[in-house]
């Protein structure tokens, strides 16, 4: 959808009530596109000249504005549009005013024939009256800088004026012949000129003409649909004539090409067509800004009228365009305008955009952030309003943030969205605490104080106590949990405690039992400080928080006499609470409080024997009636792992519920092994069992009493036999097997015992290899070792004397004796030698013990 933007002061009305009358289609809102440019008329001054004369031309500098009329005068402008100076230059129309760089000097052109180029500030320079009217004319942009003073002139010929070395004036005609020149645009060195035909553009550095590019549609009259050009930059230059466009680039030629050709050239970059008559071009980064003189044909009579010109802004592509914005302008009197009265001049120096037209000048402008929220504004897009002036002003202008987000909240409210509304507050008012207070009013007028209360300020900002009392009387009279919710999530110090439990207090008087109303008391009187009623009421509901609240606030002295109630709420968790605080609650008040309750007392004694074995040491006797009562899988492993269990007690409470695994254990344990084997065989019947028992006692009687008492009992046999091979010789078992004696699988058990005699038998060969392999290893090592030289020096002394093993004088003989364990002896030192002449060995290590190492070796 393009956007239409009238903003002319006599249909700014208009457009609004358009606007009103249209605001009931929303899709067409929700669609409409921001518009690109922002529009103002230029007045002051300027209005006052219009009313008198019309425009016929204008340029524009970043410092100034020179606007030209039908009545032969130039008028300076600022860029609010007040006269600075007026120069009557002629009583005919201005054709053309051109500005150097500087804005120093200017060159004026006249219908009647009439050239002036002179310094703003010096008045001298060119005056000429010739015999034609002149078109255009076009300072070089350096003209102030510049000693040749260059210009050219546009009527039926192109003409270069500059001066000599003598400060005279030379003419140099530049083109002729094909039609009056319309339009001019000097860009540094290079000149670009329309006629009848097209446009060239001709090398002042190198005196060439490098270009010509033809018109499109002939048909079109030059003088009524004249051509417009702009330079994008130094090298680009936009052409648009009727309604074609053409994007020009100059190159530089490539040197090796022929000589006779122009050093530069020009490529045609991008070419398309318009919809409309183009009136002006002007540049906008990588993109375009269009003026169009626009004729549309009238639905009621079926003919052509003139209509509003249109601004677009397209992004050039290669062989079209792509429209970004499009807004049509109610510029005056433009049912009377013709395609040459517009005329469009930018500023280089920012991005401002003149629509000249004989009775208005129009300035457009890129929109700013401040318009872009405006718009936000304008089209209640409060959100993207609210974020876009948050980016754009920050900490600067605050106020003004908050003035858009109150616009913003009011609006929700006004729609019903009351909980967006509400968080938007936490964003919008900050830590304004005024209009935090109004906001809350207003939700209680409109009574939904229950949509803003999770936004409240909680944290160092706060609002007054009775703010949030108000709030939490609210949510007590119709949402106990919403109340509840509140308490937990608001600090205790936002309000007066006390009132608001003595309102709960109130509302229990009506409902007692409400678990809600408690838990929230509980809580309240937690804030308070008062712990007994809150445990009270954790207990009386049996809360989970009950634990917490005993671990956070110390509370062990006050559940002394309630473990019972604690154990009953949550066994596992009251258990390892009073085993994690023992210096707080000792076992033994435990046990007292719980020893009308065996069922718990077994539960916190197997809990604490599983922590520590010698902790509960006195209670391990009252233990083993609670595991048989309550916990016999655990019974076994407490009488394992139990030192202080007396082992008769024991004994006696399993014998009396007949627990066999149990009594095997403690007899076992107590040195009876024969009686425990025969309980395994005789009670439980498990020969497997028998034979473990047997391995772990290793005790050659009980095998002897197994075998005797398995003798007669063939699957017994078949045990036995598969067993105890690496225990006992199977030869004894087989040859007390009685004959014709049927044994179940005997040829496989016999077979396994062979395999398991082998098996040992090689075991035994493999040790004895690695053994020998060892040994012969070793024995080298030694050796080696001991053919290995021993250094002796004066530091070493005889073991014996111990005066230095060598004399002062080494010339004399002297005798040495070194053992292979590297003590030394002078040899005179020693004893006499052993009955073995030819071996001696070492004293010192004699003494501890003889060993290889410690045999002779003499110097």
């Amino acid at each position: 959808m393009k956007a239409i933007s009238c903003t002319m002061a006599e249909v700014e009305e208009q457009g609004r009530k358009s606007s009103e009358e249209s605001s009931d289609d929303s899709e067409e809102e929700e669609n409409e596109e921001e518009p690109k440019l922002k529009y103002e008329r230029l007045t002051n001054g300027v209005t006052e000249i219009l009313q008198k004369d019309a425009a016929s031309c204008m340029t524009v500098h970043d410092k100034f504005l020179a606007l030209g009329t039908h009545f032969g005068k130039v008028f300076l402008l600022d860029i609010q549009g007040n006269v600075t100076q007026k120069f009557d230059i002629s009583p005919v129309k201005i054709n053309q005013i051109s500005l150097d760089d500087s804005g120093e000097h200017v060159g004026i052109c006249s219908e009647d024939g009439k050239v002036q180029v002179f310094g703003l500030y010096t008045r001298e320079g060119f005056h000429e009256n010739f015999d034609c009217p002149i078109k255009i004319v076009a300072l070089h942009p350096q003209f102030g800088r510049s000693s040749s003073k260059q210009f050219v002139t546009g009527g039926s010929k192109l003409q270069l004026y500059e001066r000599n070395w003598l400060n005279r004036w030379k003419t140099l005609t530049l083109h002729e012949g094909e039609g009056t020149i319309t339009n001019i645009k000097w860009k540094a060195n290079l000149i670009a000129w329309a006629n009848s035909v097209g446009v060239k553009i001709y090398d002042i550095s190198t005196r060439q003409r490098i270009t010509n590019v033809l018109r499109d549609n002939a048909s079109l009259r030059p003088d009524m649909y004249p051509c417009s050009l702009c330079w994008k930059d130094s090298t680009t230059l936009v052409i648009g004539w009727g309604t074609s466009v053409k994007i020009c680039a100059v190159k530089e030629r490539d040197p090796t090409e022929v000589r006779d050709l122009p050093s530069r050239y020009v490529e045609i970059v991008s070419a398309f067509d318009t919809e409309f008559y183009i009136s002006g071009l002007g540049p906008l980064g990588d993109q375009l800004v269009i003026l169009y003189y626009v004729k549309e044909i009238s639905d009621e009579t079926d003919k052509e009228f003139r209509a509003r010109p249109r601004l677009d802004i397209i992004q050039p592509l290669p062989e079209t365009c792509e429209e970004i914005s499009s807004d049509a302008l109610t510029v005056r009197h433009f049912q009377e305008n013709e395609c040459r009265d517009y005329g469009l001049e930018h500023s280089e120096g920012e991005s401002l955009f003149y629509i000249i037209s004989p009775k208005d000048i129009v300035v457009a402008k890129e929109r700013d952030q401040d318009d872009h929220i405006d718009w936000l504004l304008d089209k209640k897009k409060y959100e993207e309003a609210l974020m876009a002036a948050e980016i754009s002003f920050k900490n600067i202008k605050r106020h003004e943030v908050q003035k858009i987000g109150i616009a913003y909240i009011n609006h929700l409210v006004e729609k019903g969205e009351y909980d967006v509304a509400a968080r938007k507050c936490q964003k919008v008012l900050g830590k304004n605490m005024e209009l935090w207070e109004n906001e809350v009013y207003r939700f209680k007028t409109i009574g939904q104080l229950k949509a803003i209360s999770q936004y409240l300020p909680r944290g160092d900002l706060r609002l007054r106590p009775a703010i949030y009392e108000m709030i939490l009387h609210e949510f007590l009279k119709s949402d106990f949990e919403g109340f509840a919710t509140l308490i937990r999530e608001w600090p205790g110090d936002l309000y007066n405690n006390m009132t608001v439990v003595q309102a709960v207090r109130d509302h229990l008087k009506k409902d007692p039992n409400n678990g809600t109303l408690l838990t929230t008391l509980a809580e309240l009187y937690t804030y308070d400080q008062r712990y007994d009623r809150a445990l009270k009421i954790y207990l009386q509901l049996r809360h989970k928080d009950v634990y917490q609240l005993i671990h956070k606030h110390n509370l062990f002295s006050s559940i002394e006499d309630k473990i019972v109630l604690l154990m009953d709420f949550d066994k596992e968790k009251a258990v390892d609470m009073l085993l994690d605080n023992e210096d707080k609650i000792s076992i033994d008040r435990v046990v007292e409080e719980l020893k009308d309750r065996p069922e718990l007392l077994h539960v916190y004694l197997h809990k604490l024997f599983k922590r520590d074995h010698h902790k509960g040491q006195k209670y391990h006797e009252k233990q083993i009636s609670l595991y048989a009562e309550y916990d016999r899988p655990n019974l076994l492993p407490f009488l394992r792992d139990s030192t202080h269990c007396p082992l008769e007690k024991a004994l006696e409470i399993c014998q009396q519920r007949n627990f066999v695994e149990e009594t095997v254990f403690l007899l076992s344990r107590m040195g009876n092994s024969r009686r425990a084997l025969q309980m395994i065989m005789e009670e439980l019947h498990d020969v497997d069992k028998a034979i473990e028992f047997a391995k772990e006692q290793d005790d050659a009687e009980l095998w002897e009493d197994l075998i005797s008492y398995s003798i007669d009992k063939p699957p017994f046999i078949t045990g036995l036999l598969n067993n105890i091979g690496t225990h006992v010789d199977p030869i004894l078992l087989i040859h007390r097997i009685k004959e014709d004696m049927e044994i179940p699988s005997l040829r496989d058990s016999l077979v396994k015992i062979l395999q398991d005699y082998n098996l040992q038998i090689l075991l035994r060969e493999g040790c004895k290899k690695i053994l020998v392999a060892d040994s012969l290893s070793l024995l080298k090592k030694m050796q080696r070792t001991q053919m290995r030289g021993v250094r002796v020096d004066e530091e070493n002394i005889c073991e014996a004397c111990h005066a230095p093993i060598l004399p002062t004088d080494t010339a004399k003989v002297f005798n040495v004796v070194v053992f292979h364990c590297r003590h030394m002896f002078h040899k005179e030192c020693l004893p006499s030698p052993s009955t073995i002449p030819a071996v001696q060995f070492c004293n010192i290590c004699s003494a501890k013990r003889r060993g290889p190492g410690s045999a002779i070796m003499e110097i």
